[in-house]
């Protein structure tokens, strides 16, 4: 049986040798996971739970100024288990459409783009429109809802007639799908999350905006995603010193005498677990098993 750090050891292999797709999902659970349970903390300590607020992309310009990093933050943020439910499903249907056109850096700064255009339309029509006057002090935005939409309308754009099959529908042409879920936004405007659809709308936006342009040689995605990998903290090489140079091979010698060693320490690997089980494998025997699987 595995013990709790071989589990985890696995969850952050998974993530690290995992697609864009897989890691988003990971993120979004792995926040969603953080504040549920923080939320039963301050339940018990019988305080209200108001962190999530400095998370959460408020309407009013005044409470925005104070926390600007939410315009980010929140594409990330989900509360309810149905909203993350759907959205990470909706993600990787449609995100596996996705990357039958574009690579995985388009994809990740698509869905940056997306979350920031929905973010700013929310904001925009909220302090533009007098209907939502009274509501802006009031009103938050959470969920990857705009972000993934951009991800979806590109891909309609960009292979329209593409068949998806829908439950209880049967197959349709994704350019339908669209189109029914853009005028649902708008006719959504009216209801109760207003702020939500109008998210949607600055996805929508985004996705169209990015297919338009790429057909144009312009790609504003992938220098998002460029960016992302530059901030992100760099892993150190010095903790443990165990890293491992492999020098490309000199010559047919050196090349086919490694290729023997990697495969007779395959092989061996594949014995034990033949004899003891994959849970006897080292973390290292994972790794390389993995590795050799890719």
């Amino acid at each position: 049986m595995q013990t709790g750090m071989e589990i985890w050891d696995e969850i952050k292999a998974s993530f690290r040798e995992g697609s864009v797709i897989t890691r988003l999902i990971y993120v979004n659970l792995s926040v969603f996971l953080i504040f549920r349970l923080l939320q039963v903390v301050f339940f018990l300590s019988g305080s209200d739970f108001t962190l999530m607020r400095w998370f959460e992309l408020p309407a009013s310009f005044e409470l925005f100024i104070r926390q600007p990093w939410s315009l980010v933050t929140y594409m990330f943020l989900h509360f309810d288990f149905l909203h993350i439910l759907f959205n990470l499903l909706v993600l990787y249907w449609f995100g596996r459409i996705f990357m039958d056109y574009y690579n995985p850096a388009q994809l990740l700064g698509l869905y940056v783009a997306g979350g920031l255009a929905g973010g700013v339309f929310y904001i925009l029509a909220y302090n533009l429109f007098p209907v939502f006057s009274t509501a802006v002090p009031f009103t938050w935005l959470l969920g990857a809802s705009a972000s993934i939409i951009a991800i979806l309308i590109a891909a309609a754009f960009t292979d329209p007639n593409r068949a998806v099959h829908l439950m209880l529908i049967g197959k349709i042409p994704l350019k339908y799908l669209a189109l029914f879920m853009v005028v649902s936004y708008i006719i959504g405007i009216s209801g109760a999350n207003a702020g939500g659809k109008l998210a949607h709308l600055g996805g929508v936006v985004a996705g169209y905006g990015f297919v338009a342009l790429l057909r144009k040689g312009r790609d504003f995605a992938s220098p998002i995603s460029g960016f992302i990998d530059n901030i992100r903290p760099k892993k150190q090489s010095g903790k443990k010193f165990r890293i491992i140079h492999r020098q490309p091979p000199r010559d047919d010698y050196e090349y086919n005498r490694q290729k023997a060693s990697d495969h007779k320490e395959l092989n061996r690997i594949l014995d034990k677990i033949a004899e003891k089980g994959y849970d006897s494998l080292t973390k290292d025997e994972k790794e390389t098993l993995f590795r050799h699987g890719k």
